[in-house]
């Protein structure tokens, strides 16, 4: 049952009403179920706060136990991005992976049986999918998040995957508007900036928005990127222009608008999150998004008492703030319209986590996997037959994906092949030590995004050069020509990209 406390005001409940704010620990700490009663009407999860299935399942219901229609959100994309199986790797692969089977189908299938998974647990808001386009192989947050780099193979695979998920009952927030891809910057560091003119932008990173919107997502989330052609001025998450101008106004959007996190470098270091904030909800953001690196109470007393100052200074408008947590409120009502029959704890553990294989719907994220895969054989080519030394060339992971949740081949193949050996390796002596440490056995090397690491290029050179019969298996954006007796591109690093890796390579 929905409680507020009769000694809220509006203004302070509206303030806390367009917070989405994180939290530590696996329940919800009393000053989260306080603030609900007073006006708090969303809550993100990251991976500290998952343990098992069903205790998520249990940890949404202490939230609805105080507010009925909360919004639960997470930052669920599958594949390299996974917060539900944080410390396993995701049973389905990411939008890379979608994107190279190109089947919309498919697409579509993946992301129902990601959003019932969500729903079974209480969740019922996925930051997900990003709809930008890879135009610059070199972007060093967005990579294999992304359909690909074709507008629109991404226009219609973003368009399929909210479909699917929203058909589960969990509200898709398409990311990251008006576009992440053509950046060579995380902004996670630092401000990206996109020097596209007004054309390139239309005729590109529009387009697959524009199909999100026709779809009928129910969020976007913006991007903290300066793009001068449409405000030379602002980042989109605080440019009135881009989130009401463009999007509201000249797209025809009606949804919530969500930004990403605010204490992200981007914006954190360039306004602070209170003036952040402030701003964005000036510019048109209805949601702010913050927690996964503040998650406490201050924070979010910090962002409400800032939103209520600039209330009563008229530095921000009551009726944009109104307005903002109307549209907070409209969701959770469409949400709890659309939610599915509420799950045990004990039926939310086998839904999800459980792996590929346990009943016909879970398969589909293997089925996936398997298709994606791009498998060349080179002149050297013979089958692994016996246990070989997975070579891991392991780059320092971007702060979307973190370094909790593991990847790579060793652990499925070691399953196939008994008694794999792996190690991983790094920098300009990875090559050399990854020989060393392999001695005889068969070298299986697994690299992600080789083409964006010097160091890693030159490991697989001396690899191959001494070993032509090492196995290659290419975890991130297939950039480079096929090298080894074996190659695979999985396209992602998602936990049953593995197994379908480990599955091409002993002859499964």
């Amino acid at each position: 049952m929905t409680t507020i406390a009769s000694g809220t005001d509006t203004l302070t409940r509206d303030a806390l009403a367009v917070l989405q704010p994180g939290f530590t620990g696996t329940s919800a700490p009393s000053w989260l179920l306080r603030r609900l009663g007073e006006g708090l009407a969303s809550v993100g999860l990251f991976g500290r706060n998952i343990a098992t299935p069903a205790q998520v399942a249990a940890l949404t219901a202490q939230l609805r136990a105080e507010r009925d229609d909360v919004l639960v959100a997470i930052d669920e994309e599958g594949g390299d991005v996974t917060r539900l199986e944080v410390r396993t790797g995701s049973s389905f692969p990411g939008n890379h992976a979608l994107g190279a089977v190109d089947d919309t189908a498919l697409t579509e299938a993946v992301a129902h049986e990601l959003g019932r998974r969500l729903a079974a647990c209480g969740v019922n808001l996925n930051w997900a999918p990003s709809a930008d386009i890879n135009s610059n192989v070199d972007n060093p947050v967005i990579g294999v998040r992304s359909f690909g780099a074709d507008t629109s193979l991404v226009a219609r695979h973003t368009a399929a995957y909210v479909s699917g998920l929203q058909s589960a009952g969990v509200a898709a927030c398409t990311k990251h508007f008006p576009g992440h891809g053509d950046t060579a910057v995380d902004s996670h560091h630092a401000m990206p900036r996109i020097d596209a003119e007004l054309p390139v932008l239309e005729s590109r990173e529009l387009v697959p928005f524009r199909a999100a919107i026709e779809a009928g997502t129910r969020a976007v989330m913006s991007a903290h990127i300066l793009v001068p052609a449409l405000d030379p001025v602002h980042p989109a998450t605080l440019s009135r222009r881009i989130l009401t101008g463009l999007l509201r106004e000249e797209l025809g959007y009606d949804g919530l608008i969500v930004t990403d996190g605010m204490e992200m470098q981007a914006i954190s270091a360039t306004y602070g999150i209170e003036r952040g904030s402030v701003l964005a909800i000036a510019a048109g953001a209805d949601a702010i998004c913050v927690g996964g690196g503040l998650s406490d109470e201050p924070t979010v007393l910090r962002l409400r008492d800032a939103l209520v100052a600039a209330v009563r200074s008229g530095d921000l408008p009551e009726e944009r703030l109104a307005d903002a947590a109307a549209r907070v409120r409209a969701l959770a009502a469409w949400t709890a319209s659309t939610t599915r029959s509420a799950s045990t704890p004990s039926s939310a553990g086998s839904a999800v986590g459980s792996g590929a294989g346990s009943d016909a719907r879970t398969d589909v994220g293997l089925v996936a996997a398997r298709r994606a895969l791009k498998v060349t054989r080179g002149v050297h080519f013979a089958p692994v037959t016996e246990a070989p030394y997975v070579a891991a060339l392991t780059p320092v992971a971007n702060i979307a994906v973190g370094d909790e949740t593991p990847w790579g081949v060793a652990a499925e193949l070691r399953r196939l092949l008994p008694g794999t050996e792996t190690g991983s390796f790094t920098g300009e002596r990875a090559g050399a030590e990854a020989l060393a440490a392999a001695g005889s056995r068969r070298v299986v090397a697994v690299v992600r995004d080789a083409h964006r690491h010097t160091w890693m290029a030159e490991a697989l050179d001396i690899l191959l050069a001494a070993r032509p019969d090492t196995v290659v298996v290419e975890m991130g954006v297939p950039q480079s020509p096929p090298r080894g007796a074996l190659h695979i591109a999985t396209h992602g690093a998602a936990r049953v990209c593995g197994l379908a890796a480990a599955e091409a390579i002993a002859g499964a």
